[in-house]
């Protein structure tokens, strides 16, 4: 329900801001930049969709031979001890539990047309529990909040936008991007336990959480001191090794069970094709309203009210120059990078406002693309408290980006 007001809410916003700039500004080529971005938005949904065919038949198929030899199960009684706390209307060892360990992996790795599929197997192994079938359960917003808030070790993809835009250090955001990224996942965990009555003193649940700070701490230690221009090789090269791995195992668990993996292949690429088919619609519907929503100019209006009140407090306010960025985070993950691509090109690469766009960038994950695609692929149109609490796990990213980008370059 509050996703359908706030889809609603995108093009009526849209269609008040164009009103206002004709009448007052003359502009009337505004409705034509809204019905072009339109058409030009539901292409770009088919496209994503369609690109998303191929990858999404390659890894269900090979979760399909991970599933039956093994392996899935495997990596679900490992993490079960923290996912049995974060889930607890999930039965100890079911499937759906090493579906999240391979989707949250993913992300934690940057690969995102990995974590996707996954994704995508982990709901629909959720949707085998849910007695309400169009209503989501508490474990479903549990795991939409994890891939919202978007915990990734190796932001790859975002240095190598630094690197192609002239950076002199493509690698100087890492540490700020890890920092942020950690805060908004933690906040997500922790506020949703509240919100779902789990209780956050369970020494299981400390430890695992505690952990968790130690690894991102190390982590920081070993990039920060490994040389300037190795940061980005190791990165890389960690995150496809161990997907490499990932494959290799499932492989290797196919011929211990003796499954015929080829005819194991070919159910779990079909039900990728089927899913990819599936979320064309809900892809549609929301890429159209956000871009309407931004070619009518109500971004715009958005980020020059916003310069003017922190300028108006007292505040620097050198980062609202990155607010396009967290604005549209939530709403488009082509969109956002957009932003920040474009402030790279306008202010150079390792201009403030730059940094803290890649920053904010890498903190968190789209949050509309992802309860878009997650929901509408089991068909839940219900999504309860989900949309409220991932917006604010990617409130949290953005304001522990800029920061984190103070921290380090202010």
């Amino acid at each position: 329900m509050v996703l359908n007001y706030i889809w609603i809410a995108f093009f009526l916003i849209a269609f008040v801001v164009a009103v206002g700039k004709t009448l007052f500004m003359g502009d009337y080529a505004v409705w034509s930049d809204i019905m072009g971005a339109s058409f030009t938005s539901a292409g770009t949904a088919f496209e994503i969709s369609l690109g998303l065919t191929g990858v999404l038949s390659l890894w269900l198929g090979l979760m399909k031979i991970g599933e039956r030899g093994g392996v899935i199960a495997f990596l679900g009684r490992m993490i079960s001890p923290l996912f049995c706390r974060l889930f607890p209307g999930v039965p100890k060892g079911h499937p759906a539990m090493g579906s999240i360990f391979m989707n949250v992996s993913a992300n934690m790795l940057g690969l995102d047309n990995a974590a996707t599929p996954m994704g995508l197997k982990a709901m629909q192994e959720l949707q085998s529990l849910n007695k309400e079938k169009d209503t989501a359960t508490d474990a479903m917003i549990m795991f939409l909040v994890l891939n919202a808030s978007g915990l990734c070790l190796i932001p790859i993809s975002i240095m190598m936008y630094r690197a192609q835009a002239g950076a002199a250090n493509p690698t100087d955001v890492f540490l700020p991007i890890l920092l942020a990224t950690f805060i908004a996942t933690l906040f997500g965990i922790v506020t949703l336990c509240i919100k779902q009555r789990i209780r956050l003193l369970d020494p299981v649940l400390l430890s695992w959480l505690g952990g968790m700070g130690v690894v991102i701490g190390g982590i920081v230690w070993f990039f920060a001191s490994l040389p300037k221009e190795a940061v980005q090789l190791y990165s890389g090269f960690i995150a496809n090794c161990l997907l490499f791995l990932v494959i290799v195992a499932f492989l290797l668990a196919g011929l211990r069970k003796k499954v015929n993996m080829y005819d194991s292949f070919i159910e779990g690429a079909k039900e990728g094709f089927k899913t990819a088919v599936m979320i064309i619609p809900y892809l549609v519907a929301i890429l159209v309203a956000i871009g309407m929503f931004r070619a009518s100019g109500a971004m715009d209006v958005l980020t020059d009210v916003m310069e003017r009140a922190v300028s108006a407090m007292g505040f620097d306010a050198q980062w609202v120059g990155a607010l396009p960025t967290a604005l549209m985070k939530p709403l488009s993950g082509s969109g956002s990078r957009g932003m920040m691509v474009d402030l790279m090109s306008t202010y150079g690469a390792d201009a403030f406002v730059s940094r803290v766009s890649a920053a904010i960038q890498g903190s968190t994950d789209t949050m509309f693309y992802v309860l878009a695609v997650y929901f509408g692929s089991v068909g839940v149109t219900k999504t309860r408290y989900a949309v409220g609490y991932a917006l604010l796990a990617d409130v949290v990213g953005s304001i522990s980006g800029v920061i984190a980008a103070y921290i380090f370059f202010g």
